[in-house]
């Protein structure tokens, strides 16, 4: 997404490659089916390779790199933990986008779960007890396509912003690592590269999370994604897409630092040689989700507050205010701070904090197993390639 301080030591002889060891695991039988596959082809590959150093142990499919022997020729190992070289960037970009689209989209509908139950004046007809009586009211009183109302504009933009995201966060956390601490990783270089590629990822998805919230909201105005995308822009003007970018990164900045962290340390416990092992990623990246999603909950809030524009809320805000202000948004983290206690006090600052866990929780294990997956695919097929040009010779 790697023992003792997460990366065994690289060798002169190893293939330098992007660096790649936060990963959540397969969720759902899919994602189990898909990694068996995977691990059976792997080990028919193992089964393939040269004897090793006499007395060597017999590790499985995924190999441990070892120091060669000298005395004779040992094929290189396939190092699932980083592309080999000369792999293009466009590789990581596909990998990450295939992977955030499938991750917004598969979890789309506890996503409109988290908007509705976040709102701070909901409407008579929009109070829910929990996310499973949510979903049970929505689909008998708004049709059973309702919950994934407007997750079309939430894949166009997810499919970009997580290719620069994977790509971005690939690339500064193998630079960053070896420039802090040479031959290994850091802690400090997984929270800085996570919170750059989020800098990138945001500025792509604030405009289509927008968007999609305010279709996501009880009895929305607008008839669609391009009817909500025209009306913002004629009755709130372009600032509208992007009002909530600064508390959007505010959030999400130590959301991925505290995320990435805390897998990387989880998996330091659970999977100290970093073999590709599903339960081990998927209950790193699920407990790791958990944490951040909650711990940055009332930063979501105010997000979704700012989003939405809650005709009622606004309403509330105006009490006492001189009419030269009426019609007025709210605008800015320190405003809708100031909203969200006045509405409900520090409880409404953890409005929808059940949904946001269990949206997040698998989420990330959807997001970074297909991504692991494709890069674990990728990197099999050129090592492979590169064996039968040997082969040839």
């Amino acid at each position: 997404m790697e023992a003792n301080g997460f990366v065994p030591r690289r060798t002169p002889l190893e293939t330098p490659g992007v660096d790649s060891r936060v990963t959540s695991a397969a969720a759902g039988a899919e994602f189990r089916w898909l990694g068996d596959r995977a691990m059976e082809a792997m080990g028919e590959f193992s089964r393939s390779v040269p004897p090793r150093i006499a007395g060597a142990q017999d590790v499985g499919p995924v190999l441990h790199r070892a120091s060669p022997d000298n005395s004779s020729p040992v094929e290189p190992e396939i190092d699932y933990e980083g592309l080999p070289q000369g792999v293009a960037t466009s590789t990581h970009m596909l990998a990450g986008a295939v992977a955030g689209i499938m991750e917004h989209c598969l979890m789309y509908p506890i996503d409109c779960v988290k908007t509705r139950m976040q709102s701070l004046h909901p409407q008579p007809g929009a109070h829910y007890r929990n996310v499973t009586d949510a979903l049970m009211q929505i689909i008998r009183t708004e049709g059973v396509w309702r919950p994934i109302r407007g997750v079309n504009v939430l894949a166009v933009g997810a499919g970009p912003a997580h290719a620069l995201y994977f790509t971005c966060y690939e690339k500064i956390k193998f630079s960053l690592s070896d420039a802090i601490h040479p031959g290994a990783n850091s802690h400090f270089a997984n929270g800085v590269a996570g919170c750059m590629a989020t800098l990138l990822h945001d500025a792509i998805m604030n405009p289509a999370e927008v968007v999609k919230q305010r279709l996501q909201m009880f009895n929305s105005p607008y008839r669609g994604v391009l009817h909500c995308m025209g009306s913002l822009f004629r009755q709130e003007g372009l600032a509208a897409f992007y009002r909530s970018y600064t508390t959007q990164l505010t959030m999400n900045v130590p959301f991925q630092a505290l995320h990435f962290m805390t897998y990387e340390y989880l998996q330091e416990l659970l999977n100290p040689h970093r073999q590709y092992n599903p339960s081990s990623h998927m209950l790193s990246g699920a407990l790791a989700g958990a944490v951040a999603a909650a711990a940055t909950t009332p930063l979501d809030v105010c997000k979704t507050l700012l989003n939405t524009q809650e005709a009622q809320t606004i309403h509330v805000m105006q009490t006492g205010v001189a009419s030269a202000s009426a019609g007025r948004h709210i605008s800015g983290l320190g405003e809708a701070f100031r909203a969200v206690y006045r509405m409900g006090g520090i409880p409404a600052f953890f409005k929808g904090v059940q949904a946001r866990v269990i949206y997040q929780m698998p989420s990330t294990a959807i997001s970074w197993s297909v991504y692991e997956f494709f890069k674990y695919i990728l990197t099999k097929r050129q090592h492979d390639r590169r064996l039968h040009r040997d082969a040839d010779k």
